[in-house]
C-alpha cells in the first residue's frame, strides 16, 4: 500500500466516528458548566402578591426570621431580649392597608372629578350636580 491509500483508508475510518461524535455533542452543550463543583442558580419564582393570604404568610415568615435573628444578637450580647411574637404582630398590622384611609383616598379622588365635571357643566350654560349624591351613584357604579 502506498501513502494515498493509507490516507483515503484513514479518513473513511474516522469520517464515521467524528460524526458520531460531534451528532452526540449538542447534548453536551447543554450541560457545559454544571457539574459537582458548579453553582446551579434556578431562576427564583416571583414571589406570590402581597395581598394575597400565600403573600402574607411568606412576609409574615421573613419578619419572624430578621426578629429571631435580632433577639438572638441581643442576647448573645447581653441585651434584654425582644418579644419576637408580638413585633411579629406589631410589623404585621403595619404592614397591613387601611381600608377606611384607602376608601377616604378614593372619596376624595372622585370628589376632585365630580368638582371638575360641575366646572365644565357650569361653563356649557348647564345645572351643577348635587356633590355628595353624584359621589355616592359613582362609587355605587363602580362597586367600591
Amino acid at each position: 500500500m502506498d501513502f494515498g491509500s493509507i490516507l483515503v483508508l484513514l479518513v473513511l475510518v474516522t469520517l464515521p466516528v467524528a460524526a458520531v461524535l460531534f451528532a452526540g455533542a449538542f447534548g453536551l452543550l447543554d450541560e457545559l458548566g454544571r457539574g459537582g463543583l458548579s453553582i446551579d442558580e434556578r431562576p427564583h419564582s416571583p414571589a406570590p402578591p402581597l395581598h394575597t393570604a400565600a403573600g402574607r404568610m411568606e412576609r409574615e415568615e421573613e419578619i419572624r426570621q430578621l426578629l429571631q435573628a435580632r433577639h438572638d444578637r441581643q442576647a448573645a450580647r447581653g441585651e434584654p431580649p425582644l418579644d419576637v411574637e408580638s413585633e411579629v404582630r406589631r410589623l404585621m398590622e403595619l404592614s397591613e392597608p387601611r381600608e377606611e384611609s384607602s376608601d377616604a383616598a378614593l372619596r376624595e379622588e372622585v370628589r376632585q372629578l365630580v368638582i371638575a365635571r360641575n366646572a365644565r357643566r357650569a361653563a356649557r350654560g348647564e345645572a351643577p350636580l348635587d356633590i355628595e349624591t353624584e359621589i355616592d351613584r359613582q362609587l355605587r357604579d363602580a362597586g367600591a
